[in-house]
């Protein structure tokens, strides 16, 4: 070896301070790198967290829309029948205005009046097969969610509000409404 190589270069410039300087600045390097990185983690934690609460509020609306779908096809199902079954309704008025009018007492007539009779009982069981209800409110208190009054009128000995005569019944498809009773209701003394 050489001199040169033995002793230390003399123009070389050496900083003589106690390392303060060269110990902060890789701190501060780390320290900006760690900051940055703290501000991401709490960021995406942020994220994570939004993300599971939108998920919660996302299945929560399709349980919701699962139920208002069963529920819908449920009354559909139920009530599937309700234009049939008001059509209907008038063939049964039919045959009671028929058999009304058909004089009990007259020999000749009683076929028909045994006909009619046996018809209006089998329609009237196919309407209770499908949750078709008759309301025939005769001698009941007037309520008008079930019944249409048509008239009032004075009867003495009579209740206000008493259903004194029905003029057509009212039916229900599964407690659904279909058509009130028409009713002439008492008038208070």
């Amino acid at each position: 070896m050489s001199e040169q190589e033995k002793a230390p270069a003399a123009d070389v410039d050496v900083p003589l301070n106690d390392g303060a300087d060269t110990a902060a600045e890789p701190t501060a390097a780390t320290d900006g790198h760690d900051g940055e990185r703290a501000a991401l983690e709490a960021e995406l934690a942020q994220v994570r967290k939004a993300l599971a609460e939108a998920d919660v509020r996302a299945q929560a609306e399709i349980q919701n829309m699962r139920r208002r779908v069963e529920r819908d096809v449920a009354n559909a199902h139920k009530f599937a029948l309700e234009k049939f079954a008001g059509e209907l309704i008038s063939v049964a008025d039919t045959l009671e205005r028929g058999l009304s009018a058909l004089d009990a007492d007259n020999e000749a007539l009683s076929v028909a009046r045994e006909g009619t009779e046996l018809t209006l009982k089998q329609l009237l069981d196919v309407f209770g097969r499908f949750q078709i209800v008759q309301i025939d409110p005769q001698g009941e208190q007037f309520n008008p969610e079930q019944h249409e009054a048509m008239a009032m009128v004075p009867v003495p000995g009579k209740a206000a509000n008493a259903v004194v005569e029905v003029l057509e019944k009212g039916y229900s498809l599964s407690g659904r409404l279909i058509r009130p009773a028409r009713v002439v209701v008492a008038k208070g003394e």
